[in-house]
């Protein structure tokens, strides 16, 4: 996939917001501070289109990148560990499900785990909420580079047995520093935005 084009559109937090041209889109969730937004700028190769901050929870709306004019990644809060208070995070539950559950254009997720972590309770209930409504899912582990080669297995394992991911669910090493994983990440979105 070969990235020519790519804008920030609108951030949105109900349906009457979200862009109206049909066009596919894949979603990005993960928890705070996974690295969804390095994740974004490493695909699109640019900078920082997709702000990177230290701060968890900066992302508060469903956020549209217009992709090539043909399709959007749609980034979403971060959730977990983000010093927000219950409402808010309420709010963000009500406006991620209902676009989950009720978005026809939305053509599959990619779900992003901290790889020197093991899952969270949140990232098991996220995963097992896509497998519900059947949404294909492309689960990628960041930060690959941030451990050592030699024990990406064992933390791979331990990520697929705590989320119940099916042995034949691939998950994707990938690490926005050196651009492992770039390549199936972008083969995934390809054959789903086309599909």
């Amino acid at each position: 996939m070969i990235i020519k084009s790519s804008e920030f559109i609108i951030s949105a937090v109900g349906k009457k917001q979200y862009p109206e041209e049909g066009l596919p889109e894949i979603a990005l969730a993960g928890r705070s501070n996974v690295g969804k937004s390095s994740l974004i700028n490493k695909v699109i190769n640019r900078k920082n289109l997709a702000r990177t901050s230290s701060k968890p929870g900066k992302t508060q709306t469903l956020n549209f990148y217009l992709i090539n004019q043909e399709f959007y990644f749609v980034d979403f809060p971060g959730y977990g560990f983000a010093k927000v208070s219950n409402e808010v995070k309420e709010q963000w539950s009500q406006f991620i499900e209902e676009y989950l559950s009720q978005r026809e254009v939305l053509k599959g997720v990619i779900h992003i785990i901290d790889v020197r972590h093991p899952p969270t309770n949140d990232d098991c209930m996220m995963y097992e909420w896509l497998t519900h409504y059947q949404i294909p899912t492309l689960v990628v582990a960041t930060k690959a580079d941030k451990i050592s080669r030699g024990n990406w297995q064992k933390h791979l394992k331990e990520i697929k047995k705590k989320m119940k991911i099916s042995s034949n669910q691939p998950v994707v090493l990938f690490s926005a520093e050196t651009g492992q994983g770039l390549e199936e990440i972008h083969q995934w979105v390809e054959q789903m935005v086309q599909g």
